[in-house]
């Protein structure tokens, strides 16, 4: 990332974002498979809102639309000659690589063998290890992301391997880190998801026709049935004679991203057998166990600490109400040159709602604080709308660590925890009290707690990295 931007992000509130979703369609008949993803990217573009695209075989012959911006921007209509009875599509928010539309996907490769296209959620620890080993070996990317990486692995295992699936198992063997990735050949679509689960990535079906999606939300936007979660380590292939699976890369194991749970996901997707809405409501409840105060009124930060204020009114027994209202209609980064210009940032985003908060102590509940910034704002507008105390409550831990596998959280040098205590923090916020989420109950909001081994990520919060990593 360049010098100047992450000057910027610095100045600037900060909010941890995921890379990417997923989605792809194998239509039996019935489906405009491309019309389907669209739809399906939609539930999806929480994940990313960079660029999108969409690939599709039509009767083995591969094609694809991609662009900058968000999925109405650049799919106000269907392209007539973009149709095909299978198709993959993706959002994208760019932790590795450019925000440039060379880097969106699908990616489109040709080989020796004929085409096949990619879309990849999640971020490889080895990725530049193998991209320097391929370019000594003469290959040429055309692209800056881990997912070209993926694609010329699954290209020179495809001249050996019998099938796309068996290249797609070979190369899995490779790779090091996070991908739920969608492979698509002009009869085939493969769904892999890495050996540890960082990511998501669910099996569904609508009609004859099968649907996958990182998120089981999206299956609700198109009315799909939901069949299971796709197991990590496993591949899962779709063709004319239906949907058979390989675990041959399976380990029992499972770390998926805790931050799916806190703030990734959509509150109605399930991951993992687990309802996100239903994980940041226990962490409300437990926000309020460990961290009891005196409170007139428990508000969120829209639309993440929604839940967890929820939880934590229930469990706490202060009444909920709305705090804000929030502009949907700008931008998440907002940077401007100075404090004041930021402030007034905060307001056109989030408007406190004076009859919610004034004159009375307020318990103020958000899922994250990166660098700080935009929590000050925030308690600052609460308080200049008559709030007469406000006390933070953060449904996450305290981030110390960057993520390698996906989420775009800063270095360590820019993490305001690694430089300032709970104490101290409080004060730069302007609050009135601070509690963070304690790291040890973590499992609790996946009904994992004290359980002997942890499947779950908590790297960022803990130190904890389940494949090592340099940095």
């Amino acid at each position: 990332m360049a010098q100047q931007e992450r000057k910027n992000r610095i100045l600037d509130g900060y909010i941890p974002h995921d890379e990417c979703g997923v989605f792809g369609v194998y239509s039996n008949g019935g489906l405009h498979a491309a019309s389907v993803c669209r739809d399906g990217l939609y539930a999806l573009q929480h994940r990313g809102q960079e660029s999108c695209g969409i690939a599709v075989s039509d009767m083995g012959v591969i094609d694809g639309r991609k662009g900058m911006g968000l999925v109405g921007e650049v799919f106000r209509e269907i392209p007539a000659d973009l149709d095909g009875q299978i198709a993959i599509s993706h959002v994208r928010y760019s932790t590795a690589g450019k925000s440039v539309v060379e880097n969106a996907q699908p990616l489109i490769m040709r080989y020796l063998k004929g085409r096949f296209a990619v879309a990849h959620n999640g971020n490889l620890v080895n990725a530049e290890e193998i991209r320097e080993e391929l370019a000594q070996g003469g290959a040429m990317f055309h692209t800056t992301i881990d997912s070209e990486v993926i694609a010329h692995l699954i290209a020179r295992e495809r001249v050996k391997a019998p099938n796309i699936e068996q290249a797609v198992i070979h190369t899995m063997h490779r790779l090091r880190g996070a991908y739920s990735l969608l492979v698509m050949s002009p009869t085939k679509l493969i769904a892999a998801r890495d050996p540890l689960g960082f990511r998501p990535l669910v099996l569904g079906r609508l009609g004859d026709s099968w649907i996958v999606a990182s998120e089981t939300c999206a299956l609700d936007t198109i009315g799909a049935e939901f069949i299971r979660d796709i197991e990590p380590g496993e591949v899962v292939r779709i063709d004319a004679h239906g949907v058979q699976s390989f675990r041959d890369n399976c380990t029992g194991k499972r770390r998926i991203c805790i931050f799916e749970y806190i703030y990734f996901a959509r509150p109605d997707s399930v991951l993992d057998g687990v309802e996100a809405h239903a994980s940041r409501v226990m962490a409300g409840r437990l926000l309020a166990r460990q961290y009891p105060v005196e409170a007139d009124v428990v508000i969120g930060v829209p639309d993440s600490g929604l839940d967890a204020a929820l939880g934590l009114s229930r469990e706490s027994g202060i009444p909920f109400e709305m705090g804000f209202v929030r502009n949907n209609y700008v931008g998440r980064t907002f940077i401007k040159p100075n404090q004041s210009e930021r402030k007034k940032s905060v307001n056109i985003k989030l408007n406190a709602l004076a009859q919610s908060v004034a004159g009375k102590r307020v318990i103020m509940v958000d899922d994250s604080i990166v660098r700080g910034t935009t929590s000050a704002n925030i308690v600052y507008a609460l308080k200049q709308a008559g709030a007469r105390e406000v006390h933070v409550r953060i449904s996450s831990p305290t981030i110390h660590n960057p993520c390698y596998f996906g989420t775009d959280i800063p270095t360590r040098e820019e993490l305001t925890s690694n430089h300032h205590t709970v104490d101290e923090l409080c004060k730069l916020i302007g609050a009135d009290s601070l509690g963070f989420l304690k790291a040890e109950s973590l499992g609790e909001l996946i009904g994992e707690g004290g359980a002997p081994e942890k499947t779950f990520c908590d790297a960022c919060f803990t130190g904890d990295y389940p494949i090592a990593c340099k940095g």
